[in-house]
């Protein structure tokens, strides 16, 4: 921990988690799959090792320059409630990392939420709360934006914001409105954060359901937030943080505002050996996952996660 605070880096880790959920049966929930008794067979075994791969992977993300520096702030998506978080921080392989977090309680129907984990050795927080979406007619309810204002090392404010916008499911073009809407309601709030705080810290991350290329990404541009993952790549082949049907392609994203992007010390995705796997059916490589359909797959996700670092003075 003490040569973390002598880099003058901040590390940030964006990843999709790929349904982590708890054991138990919610019933204002639709995750009765997520039990012992449902299709997935989700026994207290299968969920513990999940959150020891989890946490194994978060803190891989840690390697950097020959050494390993614990990851300062780690967005997550596709965490349940607030049992999984306790269990993945303070019970995990995770535990001895001792980080504190924050996370949503959304009206997403499976009950899956956004979280921000962050060590307080270097992030004090001040400040978060959840911005809910307000869904279109016809639209399933979805999550809420995590917004977390923290201090940096004692001297810089930060103001991140996580997101998890609606899936493709049902149509690209069927669903775009609704990422749209995510991405409306995201960039409404960092202005907001901007009118009080015209120089803000500004750091956006999550998964986007969107391409680069995508109307909600641009949309994200043309509203003052520099995309930092658009070029990364992994270190061991992969070319984006998803692969389907044979295709790289990155969801998830980081962004910032334009003086902090400028901080970039390196963006890219971590694709460690170990969180790969043969692609038997189109070659090359794809991410270890947990789950292929209902078939327990002992891996880690579907999602690479994205690991960004900013030189701080």
């Amino acid at each position: 921990m003490f040569s973390l605070l002598l880099s003058g880096l901040l590390t940030l880790v964006s990843l999709n988690c790929e349904n982590l959920f708890d054991c138990q049966q919610d019933s204002m929930k639709d995750d009765w799959e997520w039990t012992p008794e449902g299709s997935n067979r989700w026994t207290p075994f299968r969920y513990w090792q999940k959150l020891n791969n989890t946490g194994r992977e978060i803190l891989a993300c840690g390697e950097y320059d020959g050494d390993w520096h614990l990851p300062d702030l780690v967005a997550l998506c596709e965490v349940e409630n607030d049992t999984v978080l306790h269990d993945l921080t303070r019970r995990s392989l995770l535990r001895n990392a001792h980080y504190d977090y924050v996370m949503t309680d959304s009206p997403d129907l499976r009950g899956i939420d956004v979280a921000l984990l962050y060590s307080p050795a270097t992030f004090s927080l001040i400040s978060w709360q959840a911005l809910r979406v307000d869904p279109l007619e016809g639209m399933r309810p979805t999550r809420d934006i995590l917004y977390a204002s923290g201090v940096f090392r004692g001297c810089d404010t930060l103001h991140v914001f996580v997101v998890h916008a609606p899936s493709r499911s049902g149509g690209e073009v069927a669903t775009r409105p609704h990422r749209m809407l995510v991405a409306r309601r995201l960039t409404a709030a960092v202005d907001s954060v901007r009118q009080l705080h015209p120089s803000a810290n500004v750091l956006v991350c999550g998964d986007f359901n969107d391409y680069s290329r995508d109307r909600s990404i641009r949309h994200l541009e043309a509203n003052g937030l520099t995309e930092l993952s658009r070029s990364a790549c992994g270190r061991h082949g992969a070319r984006g943080t998803y692969r389907y049907l044979g295709e790289w392609g990155s969801l998830d994203h980081i962004f910032a505002s334009p003086a902090f992007a400028s901080r970039l010390s390196e963006c890219f995705i971590f694709d460690a050996p170990f969180l790969l796997e043969s692609d038997d059916t189109y070659g090359g490589m794809k991410p270890r996952r947990n789950y292929l359909g209902p078939r327990y797959q002992h891996g880690f996700s579907d999602h690479l996660p994205l690991v960004a670092r900013f030189r701080l003075p």
